[in-house]
């Protein structure tokens, strides 16, 4: 993921160092960084040398990609190596003599970011999220730019419960498609989770845009506006919904519900119609089709024949189904009421009156 330098700094007293280092980049085998690794030691130990900056930038220079190329600790170095490596280039890190080996040190991060990046999925597939999320918080610290992290904390934060933390992480996320691709779902779970909507809807809006044959991210957000009910933002959705939907009997009744909280009847009707042939057994689409026609009865002063006799049909088919719907059971006192039905107003009236006592 990262980039090493193409050469480290030199010096005369370093030259085997440096030497066995450039031997490990040419080949890529251990055993130069071995090498690396003892001259260093050795430099530092004869002289007791602990405090010289350009020794111990090598230091962390050969002990980071040590840690990084051999992560199989091949080479039986100490099983603290990663610790007492991060405490030294906090301590390089915070001196001013720094900038004369800004290279160096950025390599050395990187390595470091590697390893803990490394360790946090390692720890994450033994399902040990707290320490696989401290891993990844001490990456961040030596890549701080390196963007995919916030989506890995993010979901790290989000199987944890910290859904707050999870949306923050997101936040950081770029505005690009590519660091969505493999985020956007949990994202939009965790901006609802935490009753973000608002940001879940522009985030889909989005990556829609890029995106538009995403049947995930249409529907997605077509939900977020059916629970909101605001069905004026939902019906422009509806037709490419519909499209790669036609034989889901939910999402064709979310779409018939709409029209019809829009007062778009024929196409509410068309749709409930529709809905019931997929699955006859579901109560909603057969009792919002007789309160369709009941209200188009209703906007005609109960005088068209034809409405009411739609709206018999259903409700009473509604009441088949659910016949202790007590929504089902007042749209039918009503029905039964202005049709003069004295008989069925007495057996309904009788069964509001036992259901609610």
């Amino acid at each position: 993921m990262f980039i090493t330098p193409e050469a480290f700094c030199q010096s005369e007293v370093l030259k085997g160092v440096v030497n066995s280092l450039a031997r490990y980049k040419r080949n890529k085998e251990l055993k130069y960084l071995s090498a690396a690794k003892k001259s260093i030691d050795s430099l530092i130990a004869v002289n007791n040398d602990t405090s010289n900056f350009e020794k111990n930038v090598y230091l962390a220079v050969i002990n980071s990609s040590v840690l990084y190329a051999d992560s199989l600790n091949s080479l039986n170095l100490p099983a603290d190596l990663l610790n007492k490596t991060t405490q030294l280039v906090d301590k390089l890190n915070g001196s001013r003599k720094r900038k004369v080996f800004e290279e160096d040190l950025k390599y050395v991060a990187n390595c470091l970011a590697n390893v803990h990046i490394r360790n946090a999925f390692n720890y994450l597939k033994k399902s040990d999220l707290l320490v696989a999320q401290q891993n990844l918080l001490s990456a961040k610290k030596y890549a701080p730019h390196f963007n995919r992290l916030d989506a890995y904390l993010a979901y790290i934060n989000g199987r944890l419960g910290n859904l707050s933390a999870a949306a923050s992480f997101y936040n950081n996320l770029p505005l690009t498609e590519e660091a969505w691709s493999e985020n956007i779902e949990a994202a939009s779970a965790v901006y609802k989770a935490v009753g973000d909507t608002t940001k879940a809807i522009k985030l889909l809006e989005r990556v829609r845009r890029s995106s538009p044959e995403n049947g995930f991210l249409l529907l997605d957000e077509a939900n977020i506006y059916n629970n909101k009910r605001d069905y004026a933002s939902l019906a422009p959705l509806l037709p490419a919904l519909l499209e790669s939907n036609s034989n889901n009997p939910d999402i064709v009744f979310v779409a018939a519900n709409c029209y019809d909280r829009l007062n778009n009847f024929e196409k509410a009707e068309a749709l409930y119609s529709q809905a019931i042939e997929l699955n006859s057994s579901a109560y909603e689409p057969i009792f919002n089709l007789g309160l369709l026609y009941l209200r188009k009865a209703q906007l005609k002063n109960f005088t068209d024949n034809k409405d009411l006799l739609a709206a018999t049909k259903w409700l009473e088919k509604a009441h088949e189904v659910a016949p202790l719907n007590t929504n089902n059971l007042e749209a039918l006192r009503l029905l039964y009421t202005k049709t003069g039905n004295t008989v069925q107003l007495n057996n309904i009236n009788n069964k509001l009156k036992q259901l609610t006592n």
